[in-house]
């Protein structure tokens, strides 16, 4: 039993029933006599006892009615009819001053479609099926069409249903434009053949002036203003928006004839499918990444399944049957169970396929949840239609896997091809996207945003690879890619990550080394091995690298002489190919003794060594500030190092003068020119060889250095 309510036109006690459904009369009340009135307010008085419904009154007061529906009053009796609305039935019009209307909710007196005939409101109540869908209406207005409870609807639901009420009364002004259609005006009624004329000029469509044409293009503008008015809004919105406006363009007929040729977006069978494929584009986004109630999922989904699609849009039919977060195929596959997406259902085959802004969106959760083991492995299981965009997704496959610390893995993956693509990553990668992996496995950090450059602060994801994995991994990945190998870019970022520390600076760079010069039966010993040990990287998977050169404490001297080995053969085979060697060069940083050796090896081969020297004095030319800059930072001692070893030889000379003028031009910017001819006095330059002598440039440029 319920609360007690009370009337005060009489003074009969009421009793809610709790249940109306059990309520065989539809009334949710009942009337027992009222007690003696001479009864003190607040006294007990004596049982009374209805035995029929088991109920005992033990005490009662003076009632005070309470709001109620109309067909609730117990002052004026209340018809009840399953269908019927042209008019007052009997007394239902009559109310008391409580009584509100089923439909709107409110006050009788506020009702302004009481009595109106065709409507009559006084007539609603609880027990039919029209009346209780008209009361939904009220409350939900055109959230009805997606059959919620009127508990589901909140804020922004609402919020959605204004926008897309406002949306169709503007959409339905301009598609009826466009049935209406507009008269082309004589002689300049316009060409629809495939090689448009000016209007009035084409003789074909002559016959067509004073035709109705039909434009769509007016209905597709406001559709993709309601479409980007949608973006940003709460994903509730903006699904209720979109599935809307996907429901009433769906409805949209072409009155045009076949002879209209007006281009793309003025025609409904190519307009539509336009705009369909953007709307449900966005819903794939917003079921993926959106975290609706499970019901309300449901009967979106369930919602656009209802929309009956044109021919033209048959495409779109199961565009949003997604795979939920909670399928069983999905979980495996995210949870390491299940690493092909593929498993038998009822003794058929079933994939995990899903379309590429599906898979866009899953990326993205997944990533913002820093989940980067689960990706990878949705990653490698899942399919697509579209491959080439799925092939930029896989790519980045290696990247998550440094991301967790597995470098080792990264470094394999990045060699491996995948199915139906002839190439693998490596040959994919950019040079800076080169640059930045060795950078990870050298230091064992990497970038602390989603992607690669997202940001410039790194942070550790685990131990940096051991070093003879390391020269072994990055030269496989190295040689791999004709691309990669032929980028002078590539190769300063290799030369600079082997004579790196493996510990990352506070500013997120590498740390150059200065290694010390070995002996030369060391460098002998590891130059007589480097041509094998390259070939081998050339043409085999699995290289074996000598423990008595790179297994000892040597390992880094080791790795920069094979280096210089390895310009060298580039230099012989794809010279021509080079846009630049001054990255190549300056990669060396402070360990002149390599570069010394580098043009030791070349000097044997006159031509080849002129032509680097010919494409370094070209970027001579053209990086005159930037090779200030790269010098300020190297040091002045490095300078006079670089002049004596291009000066010495005749063949590099040209290399030493073009220094020493990019000095003399730029002395304001030299602040360490001073330095530099102090060096060169220690240094003893100007007594040395009788290469060095005949070389007036030098004399003359150690003379202007010791006057400043």
């Amino acid at each position: 039993m319920g609360p007690l309510q009370e009337a005060e036109e009489d003074n009969s006690v009421i009793l809610i029933s709790d249940d109306e459904a059990d309520n065989t009369f539809g009334s949710s009340v009942l009337l027992v006599e009222p007690l003696d009135h001479s009864v003190q307010e607040g006294k007990k008085t004596e049982e009374v006892v209805d035995e029929e419904r088991e109920v005992v009154v033990l005490f009662c007061k003076k009632a005070k009615v309470m709001p109620h529906a109309r067909y609730d009053c117990t002052t004026h009796p209340f018809v009840r009819a399953e269908f019927d609305r042209c008019s007052p039935l009997e007394r239902n019009a009559d109310t008391c001053g409580q009584c509100y209307c089923y439909i709107c909710d409110k006050l009788t007196s506020e009702c302004k479609y009481w009595t109106t005939p065709s409507l009559c409101h006084c007539n609603a109540h609880n027990k039919s099926k029209y009346w209780k869908e008209q009361r939904d209406f009220a409350l939900a207005g055109i959230l009805v069409m997606f059959n919620l409870e009127l508990a589901e609807i909140d804020e922004d639901l609402r919020y959605g249903g204004s926008c897309l009420i406002k949306f169709t009364q503007e959409l339905s002004v301009e598609y009826n434009k466009y049935l209406v259609g507009e008269k082309m005006p004589p002689n300049l009624y316009e060409c629809f053949c495939t090689i448009k004329l000016l209007p009035g000029h084409c003789g074909t469509c002559r016959r067509y002036q004073n035709e109705i044409i039909h434009r769509y293009t007016p209905v597709y503008d406001l559709v993709t203003a309601f479409i980007r008015e949608a973006e940003g809004k709460n994903p509730k919105s903006v699904a209720v928006m979109l599935l809307g406006a996907a429901k009433e363009i769906a409805l949209h007929k072409d009155p045009a004839s076949s002879w209209q040729n007006l281009g793309m977006f003025t025609s409904v069978k190519t307009a539509v499918p336009d705009l369909m494929a953007r709307i449900t584009r966005e819903l794939q986004r917003l079921l993926v990444l959106s975290e609706f109630p499970k019901t309300l999922y449901e009967k979106f989904i369930s919602f656009f399944q209802s929309i009956s699609l044109p021919s033209h849009c048959y495409v779109f039919s199961n565009s949003l049957n997604i795979v939920p977060w909670d399928h069983g195929l999905l979980t495996t596959v995210l949870k390491g169970q299940n690493i092909t997406g593929e498993r038998r259902e009822k003794g058929k085959k079933v994939f995990l396929w899903e379309a590429i802004s599906v898979i866009q969106a899953r990326v993205e959760k997944m990533e913002d949840r820093q989940q980067y083991r689960e990706l990878v492995r949705y990653l490698k299981a899942v399919k697509c239609t579209d491959t080439q965009v799925l092939r930029e997704f896989k790519d980045t496959i290696p990247f998550y896997m440094c991301k967790i610390g597995d470098f080792a893995s990264a470094s394999q993956t990045l060699l491996v091809s995948i199915k139906s693509i002839a190439c693998c990553t490596a040959c994919r990668l950019s040079p800076l996207q080169f640059e930045m992996y060795l950078k990870m496995f050298q230091t064992g950090h990497v970038p602390m945003g989603k992607g690669f450059f997202d940001t410039p602060h790194w942070g550790s994801a685990g131990v940096p690879m051991k070093p003879s994995n390391l020269l072994k991994q990055v030269l496989k990945l190295f040689y791999s890619s004709q691309s990669l190998y032929r980028n002078p870019k590539c190769w300063s970022a290799l030369i600079r990550t082997l004579g790196s520390s493996s510990v990352l600076g506070k500013d997120g760079q590498l740390i150059p080394l200065f290694l010390k010069e070995p002996s030369q039966e060391f460098k002998q010993l590891v130059l007589d091995s480097s041509y094998g040990i390259l070939k081998e990287f050339k043409t085999k998977s699995h290289v074996f690298l000598p423990p008595h050169i790179f297994g000892t404490l040597l390992h880094l001297e080791a790795g920069l002489i094979l280096m210089v080995q390895g310009v060298k053969q580039m230099i012989r085979s794809d010279l021509s190919w080079l846009t630049s060697f001054l990255e190549i060069i300056l990669a060396f940083g402070n360990n002149l003794w390599a570069l010394r050796l580098l043009f030791d090896t070349l000097s044997y081969e006159e031509m080849v060594l002129q032509n680097v020297v010919t494409l370094l004095l070209r970027d001579f030319n053209l990086q005159k500030l930037a090779i200030i800059n790269w010098w300020k930072n190297l040091g002045p001692q490095y300078v006079g190092e670089w002049l004596y070893l291009t000066c010495k030889r005749w063949q590099t000379r040209p290399l030493g003068i073009a220094t020493i003028n990019i000095i003399k031009d730029n002395l304001d910017k030299c602040p360490w020119s001073k330095e530099l001819g102090n060096f060169l006095q220690n240094k003893g330059l100007r007594k040395m060889s009788s290469a060095v002598v005949t070389c007036p440039e030098v004399v003359t440029f150690i003379a202007l250095l010791e006057k400043l």
